[in-house]
């Protein structure tokens, strides 16, 4: 394996330090984005108990804010819930986008691999070929082993660009999916916890 990445040049290294950083943001993503630690299955549940109970005061608003990203949503939703939909519909995806942005932390940097490792992998096929073409100007085509290494050489560092390239742009898909994913039902909960809250206000305030 070794004689394979020595045989390919310099630009070999740069490839391979994209591919380790490639796999250390992928790892740290999939642990990061696990459904559980987004959306805990019984905060909504726990957060309308409380509500019924009227055990919902600010400072329990202030704990589910802290406690995860859909905390931070539900809370949004739930500050603004004496106010017009229109403003607690603002409120919840002004900071949606926030949590959005952080959940999407280190993926420019894996798209940003996806993109350069291609061209590091082109250019150092060019490089190889340049020294196939001098070769071939200062000794002729007398020794095709000699050519035969500097082709081979171009095309293991294409090789190398494109297979660190197409699995980071791959997870790099994957991972903005998930998080769009993700924020629409961090969104809609919160949404459907809040239209059940102002309706439950509303009947209370007509009630004789």
């Amino acid at each position: 394996m070794w004689d394979i990445v020595s045989a390919g040049g310099l630009l070999m290294m740069p490839i391979i330090i994209c591919s380790v950083i490639a796999v250390a943001i992928v790892a740290e993503r999939f642990w990061t984005l696990k459904k559980e630690k987004i959306l805990p299955t019984n905060l909504v549940a726990d957060v309308w108990r409380m509500a019924s109970s009227k055990q919902l005061t600010d400072e329990k608003v202030r704990e589910i804010q802290q406690e995860s990203p859909l905390g931070r949503i539900l809370a949004a939703g739930l500050m603004t819930r004496t106010q017009e939909r229109e403003s607690m519909k603002a409120s919840i995806e002004e900071v949606g986008g926030h949590v959005a942005h952080e959940l999407e932390r280190y993926l420019s940097a894996l798209g940003t691999i996806a993109a350069i490792t291609p061209l590091l992998g082109l250019l150092g096929t060019v490089i190889g070929m340049i020294k196939v073409f001098t070769n071939i100007t200062t000794v002729g085509v007398g020794n095709p082993a000699q050519l035969a290494g500097g082709i081979s050489q171009a095309l293991i560092t294409t090789a190398g660009g494109l297979m660190v390239a197409i699995p980071a742009l791959m997870f790099y898909r994957y991972f903005r999916n998930r998080i769009d994913g993700l924020v629409v039902d961090m969104e809609k909960e919160s949404l459907k916890l809040v239209d059940v809250l102002q309706k439950r206000q509303s009947k209370a305030r007509v009630a004789p």
